[in-house]
């Protein structure tokens, strides 16, 4: 597979249904035409696109959505006082695995927080997902904690 022409960026508001249609299921392609942008995503996607620490990535071929993940930067005192980089909603089109196309995008999102000066990135994957694991093991990524949710 050519990963040459690959773009990595700031997902656009008119990118929206296909981030929410790679987002809607992990195990099939979601046509973007079906999906409906209700008012609580587009004021979430208004706030991401506002805040200089949050960003939507988009992995696009020039064409379509193939990939995305949010990344976002935290200040901290620990780390000498460095921004971590958690990384959520980490999705690759469903007809398009097994490519490089993952491995692809968690790259370049490592190499955009390195560039910002980041000293952690962390992501979190339900534990169902157990080929996720392997694949970011593979990228170097360790277990080290486990996490915890509170629904509210």
């Amino acid at each position: 597979m050519i990963l040459r022409d690959l773009t990595l960026h700031p997902a656009t508001r008119a990118e929206l249904p296909a981030v929410l249609a790679l987002l809607a299921d992990e195990d099939t392609v979601v046509d973007p035409a079906s999906i409906t942008v209700t008012e609580a995503y587009e004021r979430a996607f208004a706030d991401i696109e506002a805040d200089p620490r949050n960003e939507m990535l988009v992995l696009t071929d020039g064409e379509q959505a193939l990939g995305c993940l949010q990344i976002t930067y935290i200040p901290g005192l620990g780390k000498g006082g460095a921004e971590r980089a958690p990384i959520e909603a980490v999705r690759i089109r469903a007809d398009r695995r097994g490519g490089g196309l993952g491995r692809e995008l968690m790259e370049r999102a490592v190499a955009r927080a390195r560039a910002r000066g980041c000293a952690l990135v962390q992501l979190t994957s339900d534990k169902r997902r157990t080929e996720a694991h392997r694949f970011y093991a593979s990228l170097g990524f360790a277990r080290s904690h486990d996490g915890f949710k509170l629904p509210l």
